[in-house]
């Protein structure tokens, strides 16, 4: 007999269907227990992550067996003392500083990305106003908005209603008498 979770030994006592993981849930806080939010992640981020790590680790590997290849290269060039032996070790040093560059240029334009994408995530922040008062207090400063916003609505309407958007005009002859 295998060793089963706790949680699967109560569903099978309790006779309950089984459950699926948890997941982490972020409330928003719109009631006591909240709304369940799952955490968001755009495709686009997932994509972006993954092919930041792959290039990333590629990019490591190849310094790494770039910095053996150093080694080896410059004990053969010590052994025989063949100028080609040396050129070639200047010439993969060079390769393996190029890709060290290349490795700091693609952390600079992910930190570059993820600050372009967290000034548009930024747009969207919501200041929730407190009133700190009474309920009468409240009433009036509610009357006094819906009062001005009313005004409002009277002006922009007295505003349109002279306008004359299009006429035409015609001449009508006028006999005199």
């Amino acid at each position: 007999m295998s060793k089963k979770k706790v949680d699967e030994q109560i569903e099978d006592a309790l006779d309950l269907e089984k459950t699926e993981e948890p997941q982490d849930l972020v409330h928003n806080g719109d009631s006591a227990g909240g709304v369940p939010i799952l955490p968001t992640s755009t495709k686009e981020e997932m994509q972006l992550a993954r092919d930041y790590n792959q290039v990333r680790k590629n990019l490591k590997e190849i310094i790494d067996i770039g910095n053996t290849a150093i080694d080896g290269i410059l004990t053969v060039a010590d052994e025989t003392e063949a100028p080609r032996a040396y050129e070639v070790a200047a010439q993969m040093i060079k390769t393996v500083s190029e890709v060290n560059k290349d490795l700091l240029e693609m952390h600079n334009k992910m930190k570059q990305i993820k600050k372009e994408d967290g000034g548009q995530k930024a747009q969207n922040i919501t200041n929730n106003s407190l009133f700190v008062g009474s309920t009468k207090e409240l009433q009036k400063l509610l009357k006094r908005q819906k009062q001005d916003l009313i005004e409002l609505e009277l002006e922009e309407k007295e505003k349109f209603e002279y306008e004359i958007i299009d006429a035409e005009v015609e001449e009508i002859d006028v006999e005199e008498n």
